[in-house]
């Protein structure tokens, strides 16, 4: 008898666990997109180098056209669609909304899903590739404009929002800081 190439898998995604059978090839994305009609999450290069297809996989961001659904099995998998408490939008997605970080708006849901990353990360103290002092006692970084482009660099608009994408990151880090009390935020990132 020959192997079989399909299996049954749980996701757990934005709360709820859908299970379905799946063909061991199958993306996240597609998962997400064609199984659960889910279509927040975008397909741009399928490759993993344009970042609209970002998810929160257990809180850390992924390019699920890279991630099979079937190594996504028990994780809490968080979309676009999952990151609003009702109809109170998350900080991120209102900061992208008032400060017009998006243009056709393609590649916003994996923007803003990268930028709730990497606030988290930021708050955590994880440095970036430009970070000045990497020690973990030196605490988070100044989130600073240049500090947000590199952390959000997997992230491609191809409309060219760049600048208000980064307005939009540091004005949820800085509500972020105030309800958390994390500091590393600075006015320079915030104005």
């Amino acid at each position: 008898m020959a192997p079989s190439t399909s299996s049954s898998v749980t996701l757990n995604i934005n709360g709820e666990k859908h299970t379905l059978s799946v063909d061991h090839r199958t993306t996240l994305l597609d998962a997400l997109r064609e199984r659960l009609d889910l279509t927040g999450t975008k397909k741009g290069c399928d490759q993993g180098q344009c970042g609209a297809c970002t998810v929160l996989v257990d809180g850390r961001r992924t390019v699920s056209c890279l991630q099979l659904a079937v190594a996504a099995e028990d994780r809490e998998i968080t979309t676009v669609e999952g990151l609003a408490e009702g109809e109170r939008l998350h900080p991120v997605q209102q900061a992208f909304l008032d400060l017009d970080g998006f243009q056709c708006g393609y590649c916003t849901p994996g923007q803003i899903c990268s930028a709730v990353a990497v606030i988290e990360e930021h708050a955590a103290g994880w440095p970036s590739a430009v970070t000045d002092d990497v020690r973990p006692e030196a605490g988070p970084p100044p989130l600073t404009p240049r500090e947000i482009r590199e952390r959000m660099s997997g992230n491609l608009c191809r409309c060219g929002a760049y600048v208000s994408i980064v307005e939009a990151v540091a004005r949820a880090a800085a509500e972020h800081t105030e309800v958390t009390g994390v500091t590393g935020a600075t006015e320079e990132a915030a104005a």
